[in-house]
């Protein structure tokens, strides 16, 4: 009679699933582990390999099974969990746009079992994703292999009050927020950081010239205003644990400077409300910038200090 471990199907995807971690398995220990012998181990790999799975072997003391990258993508094995948090991602990636995600949402969710499928229903049920405007899917692609390569892009763009621009480009980041994909890089004839909706972007061109790159700013927060360089930073002299309990995390950017000290980036609305906001953390702090900010602190002060004298 045959056990459940070594009916040959479940062992298959029992050795696929250990292969699939990316580490070189040594003989004896995948053998050990599927509960078979190392011959039968070794039909197994072989059949895997008749599949279309790049499974190499090496020899000697370091040696092993390795499943590796191939020419061809073939099946994947994947856990209730990782099957689950697939296509939660496919579900958002399909929100933001990007290319082929319906179809390899609409293949997973064929083969879910029901146990799985009721869990993803529920996710799907109780998370609003929103999107907000179509996306040329090779804009985001090209983009990225720029960015990633470090080359120079130019394109046109349209700003939000119809003007459109030339634009020579030094591609860094792309920030999916709001329902819109952005574009952060280093503007060439501005000499600054710039922010760029990708579906106000055309005539996109990558002349295969490279940059060296350079520290960015934190992009979360510069896309929070994309269009508009009110941009509040304040160094606190306090944990940044202590300090994200009283801020509201989506209003800004918060980083650690280090163990005692941590930096807040924010786009505002209004100076004077962030001044107020600031005062109320209840920590020291210092205002790096900009110096509308510092003024509007200055003045909060003295009508502070001066409420304290009248009374």
């Amino acid at each position: 009679m045959t056990t459940t471990m070594n009916a040959p199907s479940t062992r298959m995807l029992t050795l696929l699933s250990l292969l699939q971690d990316g580490r070189a398995w040594p003989a004896a220990e995948l053998a050990e582990r599927l509960d078979t012998t190392p011959r039968t181990m070794r039909r197994d790999i072989d059949r895997l390999r008749e599949l279309g799975y790049p499974v190499e072997s090496s020899r000697g003391p370091g040696g092993g099974y390795q499943l590796v990258a191939g020419q061809a993508m073939p099946p994947l094995a994947l856990t209730d969990d990782e099957a689950v948090a697939t296509v939660v991602g496919l579900q958002f990636a399909a929100t933001a746009q990007v290319e082929g995600t319906t179809g390899a949402l609409r293949k997973i969710e064929q083969v879910l079992p029901s146990r799985l499928r009721h869990r993803v229903q529920a996710v799907a049920a109780t998370v609003d994703t929103v999107s907000r405007s179509t996306l040329d899917a090779n804009t985001l692609r090209t983009l990225s292999m720029a960015a990633y390569a470090h080359q120079d892009v130019r394109f046109r763009y349209t700003n939000r009050a119809g003007a459109g621009s030339e634009r020579r480009v030094h591609p860094y980041r792309q920030v999916f927020m709001d329902g819109r994909w952005y574009l952060l890089g280093w503007d060439r004839d501005r000499q600054d950081w710039r922010t760029f909706r990708l579906d106000r972007i055309d005539e996109l061109d990558v002349p295969g010239t490279t940059f060296t790159p350079v520290p960015l700013p934190p992009a979360v927060s510069f896309v929070q205003r994309p269009d508009d360089r009110r941009q509040g930073v304040v160094r606190f002299e306090a944990p940044l644990a202590t300090v994200s309990e009283r801020l509201v995390p989506q209003a800004g950017s918060l980083e650690a400077i280090d163990e005692t000290t941590c930096r807040y980036v924010t786009a505002a609305d209004s100076w004077e409300w962030l001044a107020i906001t600031l005062a109320v953390v209840g920590v020291p702090y210092t205002i790096e910038g900009p110096p509308e900010l510092r003024e509007y602190s200055r003045r909060l002060a003295e009508r502070l200090s001066q409420a304290i004298l009248e009374s």
